[in-house]
């Protein structure tokens, strides 16, 4: 399976997700940058509020892409010590990394949600969404984060991943929606026609959209 973009990808979790449409506890969750864009079709088509949850990659040295751990907005690290003891990353990188990438968080908490308080998740049905895993470094410690919060159920919804990265992440939340687990994986971009880089304001241009479409429902 290939997706023309990552709003056609969007578009198709949210007929996976069609059953929770007309809940009112209901929110989806993008992860910046490309996550929003696939959470605000899911959003729309669930006519269902649209928040984010920043989490950050870190990412192995000279190897960014590759992931070697993850930090997020409420200060959780995950971090793979099998994969550093491996790549032999030293101590004083790790630490390094840990702190440019919180420093990045801040900076994105500050521009797309200015001085709007985080949604609160307790009790709700929270739909994680992003374009796509690959270790699922990023996606475990979000959802070990959104966890503390207590939603009532959680669900994580992404258009491809490794079955293995799935297995694991499974386990990890209520409900679990992947429409392609490709055996051969090497990329998330590799399963898209379109995979540009997604912009800040495009990411701020979908969250107000989502704002004022959670404003209505009110």
């Amino acid at each position: 399976m290939y997706f023309e973009d990552r709003s056609h990808a969007g578009k198709l979790l949210a007929r996976a997700l069609s059953f929770l449409k007309g809940r009112e506890d209901l929110i989806v969750l993008g992860i910046p940058r490309g996550g929003v864009v696939v959470a605000a079709e899911v959003a729309r088509e669930l006519n269902a509020p649209l928040d984010i949850y920043i989490t950050r990659k870190i990412g192995a040295p000279y190897n960014p892409e590759l992931a070697i751990g993850a930090v997020a907005s409420s200060g959780d690290v995950l971090l793979d010590e099998d994969l550093i003891n491996d790549l032999g990353v030293p101590p004083e990188y790790v630490e390094e990394e840990t702190e440019r990438q919180r420093e990045e968080i801040e900076r994105r908490m500050a521009k797309y949600r200015g001085d709007r308080p985080a949604p609160k998740l307790e009790g709700k049905t929270v739909v994680l969404v992003d374009d796509g895993v690959a270790t699922g470094a990023t996606t475990m410690v979000t959802i070990r984060a959104l966890k503390r919060q207590k939603p009532k159920e959680l669900i994580l919804a992404i258009p491809v991943g490794p079955p293995d990265t799935i297995a694991r992440l499974e386990k990890e939340v209520d409900r679990l929606i992947c429409l392609f687990t490709p055996e051969l994986f090497w990329a998330i971009g590799a399963f898209y026609a379109v995979f540009d880089q997604t912009t800040d304001e495009e990411v701020m241009r979908l969250l107000e959209e989502g704002r004022q479409r959670g404003q209505r429902m009110r």
